[in-house]
């Protein structure tokens, strides 16, 4: 198959074509500073129809991934520039498929927790292994996450489902309060403490940080309803076995 990933140069991007190339798939990526990589990549504005549409025929499949990074202050500024490089890059994206019979699916992903570096996974086992990964304003707001295996397995199946279309939930089935999500990743990286932080430390440590409070406290509880009705599988379906997957994968990344 031909698969185009737009935006497709971040942790998921990178993910996500590794698999398919892996398999025997074309990729190509859309990136805005193309770089060399083991896939093609082509260059594209993420906001207008250019010469980059061309890698879209023969396509069997699109993916746009294209959005600026929430990890920010939440300033009106940056406020608009996440929804305007959304909006902008779907809509290119549309007027160069043009094809109004053509499936949609509108994927609504958890965290996609990866050993690979710069990734939310590595960002929270760095706090664990200097022994900050305690609670957070308490700990009971509900993390959604999915291991990187079932991100990619189930980005497959809905290709392979052309029954499945319209919004899908790409989350494991079972989330579970933050507290309890740090405590597994202490006990598989076999760590005995993890310092808790309150609210006003955060808030603190956001400012810093500049990025926001909003990242760590809202609580997300999601659940793959149709995934599951689907009859998709779940290789981790329980965060401790996923975490104690995820930290030996580390491991042995680390070691090479």
């Amino acid at each position: 198959m031909k698969i185009v990933l737009a935006g497709g140069t971040g942790q998921v991007g990178t993910l996500l074509a590794r698999a398919f190339q892996a398999r025997g798939d074309d990729v190509v990526v859309l990136s805005r500073h193309p770089a060399a990589a083991p896939w093609r990549t082509a260059a594209w504005d993420a906001r207008t129809f250019g010469p980059w549409a061309t890698e879209l025929d023969g396509a069997h499949v699109v993916i746009n991934l294209a959005g600026r990074n929430v990890n920010c202050r939440y300033t009106a500024e940056n406020r608009a520039a996440i929804m305007a490089s959304r909006v902008e890059s779907t809509r290119a994206v549309g007027a160069a498929i043009a094809t109004p019979r053509t499936r949609k699916v509108l994927l609504r992903a958890a965290m996609v927790m990866s050993p690979d570096p710069g990734g939310i996974f590595d960002t929270l086992l760095r706090l664990v292994r200097f022994g900050l990964g305690g609670a957070a304003a308490g700990g009971r707001q509900y993390v959604s996450w999915i291991h990187d295996a079932d991100f990619v397995r189930a980005i497959m199946w809905l290709i392979e489902h052309p029954e499945l279309d319209g919004p899908v939930n790409l989350a494991a089935p079972n989330p579970l309060p933050y507290a309890t999500f740090m405590r597994a990743i202490r006990d598989a990286w076999r760590m005995p403490i993890g310092l808790p932080a309150t609210r006003w430390m955060l808030t603190l440590g956001a400012w810093a940080m500049r990025t926001e409070t909003e990242l760590v406290l809202k609580s997300r509880r999601v659940v793959p309803g149709r995934l599951l009705d689907s009859g998709f599988a779940f290789e981790f379906s329980e965060w401790p076995a996923a975490a104690h997957a995820l930290c030996d994968a580390w491991r042995a990344r680390a070691a090479t």
